[in-house]
């Protein structure tokens, strides 16, 4: 008589409101702009066709999260947006190879099936999607009491992206390229950890702070578009998301044997959070380890390139010149410093 307690909503997973969830994720992905003839979420798996105006097609694979910047989005109650630091997370990194994004799927995992937090979770992705111009073609929704405390959840891409070999980026890179710093839009999804610790440590609180408050929630910029199209003329030949590990960790995995990134600081034109980040105590040599510092991208051209490749930038995101390649065994030597 007392089996029927023992049910797997008593357990705290929900699984008709699971299924209203996928039955959104089904409509609010098909009334996307780049939805075409994809018709796989709820299914086992997704199908897709590979274009064919590609000859010689690659695949190019990325996944990622966007870390800790989730307890921003908890504290703030504000979801809409993370779902786009997701989707360019992932397909940044597309991009750094040459490819153009093509699919995107994303698992998330929560405490308990809250329908409006996961509905502005997916409204972000898929308007991260419509940016980065691929489609969502699929994902999964963990319930997993137990696992997460109450109100907590993370978040993974997935995405896939395809290149034409002659236009894999980063094997073209040589003696005396230029290399190009494109601005961020802020913080990224990159070093919240330890934003998060210093405010803990000041006790700022920021949900009082408009210009915090603003700037800790600001959706990654997606640089899908402009590189995609500066690609496409060939006018670069390698170039960089710059994520966790700054500008010398990220910039040294594309650099080739016995070639040097030298980069001069001076030229970084860093932006205001930043700026308010080392004044509240964060050494520079962190602050270039840890974040962005104001450069989300970088490019590695001919210099005669250069001016062909600032017409695909809108004014917020024009690139501009911080170093060069030459011939060293270091693969980053940096020179200068940051006007903070």
């Amino acid at each position: 008589m007392t089996s029927n307690k023992l049910t797997y909503t008593r357990s705290g997973v929900n699984i008709p409101k699971a299924d209203n969830f996928v039955r959104f994720i089904s409509s609010i992905s098909r009334k996307s702009s780049k939805s075409g003839d994809f018709r796989n979420i709820g299914g086992f798996g997704a199908i897709s066709p590979i274009p064919s105006k590609f000859k010689k097609p690659h695949i190019v694979t990325s996944t990622d999260g966007v870390g800790t910047k989730i307890e921003i989005a908890n504290d703030l109650n504000k979801f809409d947006t993370i779902g786009i630091d997701l989707v360019a997370m992932c397909v940044n990194d597309l991009v750094v190879q040459g490819a153009i994004p093509y699919l995107f799927l994303d698992y998330i995992s929560i405490s308990k099936i809250d329908l409006r937090k996961l509905k502005d979770l997916v409204k972000g992705i898929v308007k991260g999607c419509d940016i980065a111009d691929c489609k969502l073609v699929g994902g999964e929704t963990a319930e997993m009491p137990g696992t997460y405390s109450k109100g907590k959840f993370d978040i993974a891409g997935f995405s896939v992206g395809l290149v034409e070999k002659n236009k894999i980026l980063n094997r073209k890179i040589k003696y005396d390229d230029i290399i190009l710093a494109i601005p961020s839009n802020g913080l990224h999804s990159n070093g919240f950890s330890l934003v998060r610790y210093l405010l803990k440590k000041k006790k700022i609180n920021f949900k009082t702070n408009k210009f915090l408050k603003k700037e800790l929630i600001k959706p990654t910029k997606i640089y899908v578009k402009e590189l995609s199209k500066i690609n496409d003329k060939n006018l670069i030949n390698g170039c960089a998301n710059i994520t966790g590990g700054g500008l010398i960790d990220n910039i040294k995995r594309i650099i080739p044997k016995n070639l040097c990134a030298e980069i001069n600081l001076n030229n970084i034109q860093t932006l205001r959070i930043f700026r308010w980040l080392y004044s509240m105590g964060i050494s520079e040599k962190e602050m270039i380890k840890t974040f962005n510092c104001g450069v989300g991208f970088c490019l590695i051209t001919n210099r005669k390139n250069f001016s062909s490749i600032c017409k695909y930038f809108s004014k917020e995101f024009k690139p501009y010149i911080i170093g060069k390649i030459i011939k060293n065994s270091k693969k980053v030597r940096l020179s200068g410093k940051i006007s903070w």
